[in-house]
């Protein structure tokens, strides 16, 4: 008996997520099976078009439409949380590359921030009077560095690019003290620099000269700019300090 009702369960999942794929369980008639799956993939459209809501704007009826079913009937979701769908989704259109680059890009800006409401991480131990230069700063785990190669913050309904600028978008996404996620554009250094300290617990001198050298300069051309740098990613509560110990 119990086999018996999961095989008619999972009959009735596959048919819910595809009818197209999978024939209805029997005894089940099929107005009933259709308001089941207007009702689950109808939650679904609303949840994915209230959280993605520039994309979902930017694109087509007939192309948002189809993205959803796709997803609905084949992304395979490691996660039972609603609030966590918007990663699925995300992950789910880098997949898809048949698809115009920027929309992936766009889903990702505009998930990030639902990513940084949501945390719960706290903030890693850290000496808030170190010295940055020799210390080893330490970055707030409610910023992130971001880089895309679509000026993602532009995009809309009204503008739809056809080809990716030459240089691409540096931001910083960024949850302060008031619990509000802001964005700011980055430039190269400030990005470079987020994006070391985000990777690799060397002294704030250690990561100026890795960038230095990085770019074919003396370390000494890029400390002083560097350090001021630090000290305002400090004052913005991006960097907290340095490591203890």
């Amino acid at each position: 008996m119990a086999d018996a009702l999961r095989e008619q369960q999972l009959r009735m999942a596959g048919h819910i997520r595809d009818p197209q794929a999978n024939p209805p369980p029997p005894g089940i008639e099929a107005r009933r099976l259709a308001v089941y799956r207007q009702l689950f993939f109808g939650n679904l459209q609303s949840l994915l078009a209230g959280s993605f809501p520039v994309l979902h704007a930017s694109l087509a009826a007939e192309h948002w439409l189809g993205l959803c079913e796709d997803f609905y009937a084949n992304h395979r979701c490691q996660t039972p949380l609603f609030t966590e769908v918007g990663g699925e989704w995300v992950a789910y259109l880098q997949g898809r590359t048949d698809q115009p680059d920027w929309v992936a890009e766009l889903a990702h800006y505009e998930w990030i921030e639902t990513a940084l409401l949501l945390s719960d991480a706290g903030a890693p131990e850290h000496d808030p009077e170190g010295d940055l230069l020799d210390g080893i700063p330490v970055l707030s785990s409610l910023a992130v560095p971001l880089a895309y190669a679509w000026p993602v913050s532009h995009i809309g309904p009204a503008h739809l690019p056809s080809e990716a600028p030459a240089e691409p978008t540096l931001l910083l996404a960024h949850r302060g003290a008031d619990h509000k996620v802001t964005f700011s554009r980055l430039a190269p250094l400030a990005h470079a620099l987020l994006l070391s300290l985000q990777e690799q617990p060397l002294s704030g001198r250690e990561h100026l000269a890795a960038l230095a050298e990085a770019a074919g300069v003396a370390a000494s051309a890029i400390e002083a700019q560097g350090l001021a740098l630090l000290h305002t990613l400090k004052a913005q509560g991006v960097v907290l300090g340095t490591r203890r110990g």
